[in-house]
């Protein structure tokens, strides 16, 4: 027998399911938070993996404003950005960046540990975070993710 008896599956945007799913981020740790999450949105928990295309779910985050850090990182942990000048470069705490947009914690977190490239500008769109405990996304029944 010369030729495989299977046939090796490929996800593409037709035949991939795309589910929603809900995350409570209240006490959660952010890294790992933001792991599970990224892991969801790029689909590598479905048998249908496919690493060039978007097989993975929307995945909503509430309660953004109570996620948790350990240790010291609330004060000694700093985000680097740069403002695209001669001397822009320009640092942030988490505690700084928490004051001022809640949800650009999870944000963060999560775009750092999707792909550098198209696919992962595309699959960060799946990503909804909110402060609060309100989202606008009843309509799409979202399943509750525990963590």
């Amino acid at each position: 027998m010369d030729t495989l008896s299977y046939k090796t599956a490929h996800a593409n945007a037709a035949s991939v399911e795309k589910n929603w799913l809900i995350v409570d981020a209240e006490n959660a740790v952010l890294g790992r938070l933001a792991s599970e999450v990224a892991k969801r949105i790029r689909g590598k928990h479905k048998a249908l993996f496919t690493p060039n295309s978007d097989c993975g779910d929307h995945v909503i985050v509430i309660n953004a404003d109570k996620v948790r850090l350990t240790g010291k990182k609330w004060t000694d942990k700093q985000y680097i950005r740069h403002t695209g000048y001669p001397g822009g470069q320009r640092f942030a705490t988490p505690l700084e960046v928490k004051n001022k947009d809640s949800r650009r914690l999870i944000e963060m977190a999560v775009r750092g540990m999707l792909p550098k490239n198209r696919l992962g500008r595309k699959l960060f769109k799946n990503l909804h975070v909110f402060a609060g405990d309100e989202h606008p996304h009843d309509a799409q029944q979202p399943k509750e993710l525990k963590l």
